[in-house]
């Protein structure tokens, strides 16, 4: 079956885009907001000295900060107003959704449709801005502990900072709902996605540079460079793959006609939760890593300091937890986003059944056997792409953020605007054909 990326290549033509004018505004829109999530993050927070900022922040940035920051866009490197990015946004919906399943008066909302959905958005909402509040101070306590960083520190800092990130990061989630709705793709995902790529240039440069003063061989940049293709092509691949189940559906009479039976498939994907459990781990592992990134180690307990040291990238500790935390999600989410149950009891309403099981419990029990295990498969694809640039840290010695995480999100995000540009002009299509249609149909009846 031919991917959203092939079908838009054998439809696409200027012709089509020239026509599809409500899909030109939503790209524009998106474009623009986009523009002005990457304008702000060259707005600095006020109070802070950049070049002290600056020196600090080069001390921190082999450490956890340096992916924050890539998935912040470079915010964090120069402490501008979206240094928060939407990580507070994904910690809230992770909580959310964690007490959704087991809460009953909030998985009751959650069975409620619509209405359920826009209250349990709106607490999200709210604990958007509590987390923010707490980070975004422990920012600002971490930087008035720095030598110069902070030129007039006090409450008056504290409370500017807290309302300055906090502020930041709700007009986020803000901007990432108004993309989602007026312009093309998932919006959060999309402001993640310009942070990683406006970072890709200056990544390859840094690489380029270390090989040209022999810091990196010539073999080693070449062997990144493959590797990357290469998980550029499974990525591909793998969010491609399906595993799609027979159903087939009995013959049936209308009146005095007789219908004959169809066939169907029920696709499954092999990577259900798409790049959700990447990013859920890492802003579980960047929530305290945050505060403590930019405290002076040497003022913490020796456990904190050693717990900061454990959690460091390329330490067993900090793979082991974030290989731990991407496989609980990727079955976490696959099991909220996909109810085997209310699947075999829409194929029994509709007399649908997969030949060999009985419509019903037995048809819930063999979904959810062939779902465990092919996202037992996709959590150790997910695992393995996620590890490799931590294993390209730890072998060369070098920041190499870019690597799997960032490809996973980077091509995927890719892959699914992709498709919903295609369904716009399909869309627009089919609108076509029916003007005409009426057009044609009007003539007739004169």
């Amino acid at each position: 079956m031919a991917s959203a990326a092939e079908q838009l290549a054998s439809n696409l033509n200027f012709a089509a885009f020239a026509k599809a004018e409500d899909l030109k505004k939503r790209i524009w829109f998106t474009l623009g907001a986009l523009f002005i999530y990457r304008l702000g993050t060259y707005i600095p927070v006020p109070g802070i000295n950049p070049e002290a900022f600056a020196q600090a922040f080069q001390q921190q940035s082999g450490g956890v900060l340096g992916m924050f920051n890539m998935f912040a866009g470079g915010a964090v490197e120069r402490m501008a107003i979206f240094a928060l990015g939407v990580m507070p946004y994904i910690s809230a919906s992770i909580i959310m959704q964690l007490m959704t399943s087991v809460v009953p008066t909030l998985e009751a909302l959650k069975k409620e449709g619509e209405q359920g959905r826009k209250i349990i958005n709106q607490y999200t909402r709210y604990g958007t801005v509590l987390l923010g509040i707490v980070q975004s101070y422990g920012i600002a306590v971490g930087l008035e502990s720095g030598s110069g960083i902070v030129t007039d520190p006090g409450l008056f800092f504290r409370v500017s900072t807290v309302i300055t990130l906090t502020g930041g990061t709700m007009f986020l989630m803000w901007l990432g709902e108004q993309i989602t709705e007026r312009g093309i793709g998932n919006g959060v995902s999309l402001i993640i996605f310009a942070g990683i790529v406006a970072g890709m240039p200056g990544a390859i440069g840094g690489t380029l540079e270390l090989g040209r003063t022999g810091a990196l061989s010539t073999g080693l940049i070449l062997a990144i460079i493959v590797l990357a293709i290469a998980v550029t092509a499974l990525i591909v691949f793998v969010e491609r793959a399906q595993r799609r189940l027979l159903i087939q559906y009995p013959k049936r009479q209308v009146g005095n006609r007789m219908f004959q039976g169809d066939t169907s498939h029920l696709p499954l994907k092999l990577n259900t939760s798409g790049v959700i459990p990447p990013i859920f781990a890492s802003s579980l592992l960047l929530l305290p890593a945050t505060v403590a990134g930019f405290s002076n180690t040497a003022n913490l307990p020796a456990w904190a300091a050693s717990a900061l040291a454990a959690v460091g990238h390329g330490q067993p500790l900090y793979m082991f937890l974030y290989a731990a935390m991407v496989a609980f999600f990727a079955f976490f989410y696959t099991a909220i986003v996909f109810n085997p149950k209310d699947t075999a009891d829409q194929l029994k309403k509709h007399s649908g059944f997969i030949p060999g099981y009985r419509p019903g419990e037995r048809t819930a029990e063999y979904i959810d056997y062939v779902l465990t295990r092919i996202t037992a498969v996709g959590a150790i694809y997910l695992v393995a792409v996620c590890l490799l640039p931590e294993f390209l840290i730890s072998a060369t010695g070098i920041p190499f953020y870019l690597g799997g995480t960032s490809l996973l999100i980077v091509v995927s995000v890719t892959l699914d605007t992709v498709a919903q540009i295609q369904g716009h002009l399909i869309a627009h299509q089919y609108e076509g054909l029916i003007k005409k249609s009426k057009l044609r149909g009007g003539k007739r009846g004169k």
